[in-house]
């Protein structure tokens, strides 16, 4: 396969980390949402959400591994800015919330982890990318 397929083909799969990352949501939202505080639910979903995510690209990178780190980390800031695009758009022309409250997932001094999230989400490409080369 070419590599720009290669390149293309995991960037659309942002799509299924998006999937994953709603059903993040819903779970949190059906689950224990409703018995902790919104930070603490924020912070087991931001947890929770790297795991799904991760356990989806782990899967996905040994299936169609990239060849190499210029193309880990075109995938990994595309990821990344698929992810800001999203958020903010669905969040406020969707969602209704005001830039002040999307915003407020980047205070980190406040217990927001949501940063976690999107470093992860860069570097998860790269991650994969290390690991499947040192087993093969």
């Amino acid at each position: 396969m070419k590599r720009e397929n290669m390149i293309i083909r995991h960037i659309f799969f942002w799509f299924v980390l998006m999937l994953v990352a709603i059903g993040n949501g819903l779970l949190r939202e059906a689950t224990y949402g409703k018995r902790v505080t919104e930070l603490a639910a924020h912070q087991i979903s931001t947890l929770t959400g790297i795991l799904f995510t991760g356990l989806a690209v782990w899967v996905f990178s040994r299936i169609w591994p990239l060849k190499s780190l210029t193309h880990v980390w075109m995938v990994g800031l595309s990821w990344l800015l698929l992810t800001l695009i999203f958020e903010f758009s669905f969040g406020h022309y969707v969602a209704g919330h005001s830039w002040a409250r999307l915003l407020q997932d980047y205070n980190l001094l406040a217990g927001r982890v949501w940063v976690v999230f999107l470093l992860w989400v860069a570097i998860m490409p790269y991650i994969f990318y290390k690991t499947g080369r040192t087993q093969a």
